[in-house]
Order: structure tokens, then sequence, then C-alpha cells
């Protein structure tokens, strides 16, 4: 699985913004990362893995 699927799968029903907003990144940023367009700073990537309570190697490297 792709990263942007798999930040879409965790995001679930939750709005962009309310957890772009959580990580303290923009919600631009996020979508840019769901559609696969941009990858994440190390310092972001661990932001997102602790907000969605996964390792960074659940989020980013297993299927």
């Amino acid at each position: 699985m792709d990263l942007g699927r798999r930040l879409k799968e965790l995001r679930g029903d939750r709005s962009r913004d309310k957890v772009a907003t959580a990580i303290g990144i923009s919600s631009s940023a996020l979508g840019m990362y769901e559609c696969n367009k941009r990858i994440p700073r190390d310092d972001v990537k661990r932001r997102i893995a602790d907000y969605f309570g996964v390792t960074i190697q659940q989020l980013f490297f297993e299927d």
C-alpha cells in the first residue's frame, strides 16, 4: 500500500484540516502527502505516526 492511501485510510472520516492542525502542518501539505506528490520530512513523519498511533515502519514501509 502506498503512503497516500494509508494516510487516507488512517484519517477516515476526520477532516483534513483537523488532522493537519493536530499534526502541525498545513492541510495542503497533508493533501500533497495523500496524493503522493510529496514525502514528509523526518520530523513530520514522526508526528504523523504519533498522531495515528502507529510506527514509522508501519506507516511508510509495511503493506
